[in-house]
């Protein structure tokens, strides 16, 4: 009986440690990045890129005092995301990606009170992401009220339980009309978690994954426009809402 006993405490241990070792190998081969994102990550005279614990976009002048926290999407490398980063900090606003433990935003949803805490010259924070990582960032707008002026969702939408149509903060609900996974149904469906007056940019014909640059993803469709345009208008809504954040 005792032999029998150790036999399926070991079986047990062997399989923890098989499904242990299967979720640490899929979370870290995440999509990404293409080439273009990673040629994004080199510093021009606009912007300062530096990577340490997290990717950051500083301008090299004029830098406004409104700052961008985006959290990436799920099994994306963070460097999926430079090319926008890149963009937006060439405008003037302190850009800042932040990896996530395990490649998911569910793991880090708290990470952004370390870089506002990195850069105290910002006075005006704006957090974001893509997808999961979108999600994370209306939990810390929700969880953090007093430390967040803006919230930026690319195809992404808040949970149930972060609620946020009574808050104070801005936000700019980013979507395409191809999107398979953060379809144009659930983002209808979340409105009412949003704050009455709340943007909405809806880009037609952009998909899920073109609003980094990974490449294609399971279960979403074929965007009926180029990757480059649909960057343009999330860079360009994103802006808009920056802007409204320095008036």
């Amino acid at each position: 009986m005792r032999r029998r006993s150790k036999i399926i405490i070991a079986v047990v241990l062997v399989a923890i440690i098989v499904s242990i070792a299967a979720f640490t190998i899929w979370a870290y081969t995440p999509l990404g990045p293409m080439p273009e994102a990673l040629s994004a990550l080199q510093s021009d005279s606009k912007v300062t890129v530096t990577t340490q614990s997290w990717i950051v976009f500083t301008p090299t002048s004029g830098q406004k005092s409104v700052g961008f926290i985006i959290y990436p999407g799920a099994r994306v490398d963070p460097r999926s995301y430079v090319p926008a980063a890149h963009a937006i900090a060439a405008e003037g606003y302190l850009t800042v990606i932040v990896p996530m433990p395990f490649n998911l935003a569910i793991f880090g949803s708290d990470l952004a009170t370390g870089v506002m805490a990195a850069f105290p010259s910002i006075t005006s924070w704006a957090i974001g992401g893509h997808s999961l990582g979108g999600v994370m960032a209306a939990q810390y707008a929700f969880d953090h009220p007093s430390a967040v002026s803006g919230l930026v969702l690319w195809a992404s939408y808040p949970q149930t339980s972060n609620n946020l149509s009574a808050s104070n903060i801005s936000v700019v609900s980013i979507s395409g009309t191809m999107d398979g996974l953060s379809t144009p149904a659930k983002i209808n469906a979340s409105r009412a978690l949003l704050p009455p007056d709340t943007t909405y940019v809806e880009i037609v014909g952009g998909d899920h994954a073109q609003f980094g640059w990974y490449g294609p993803q399971p279960g979403d469709n074929d965007a009926t426009i180029t990757r480059e345009d649909q960057q343009l208008q999330i860079i360009n809504a994103t802006l808009q809402l920056l802007q409204l954040l320095g008036q």
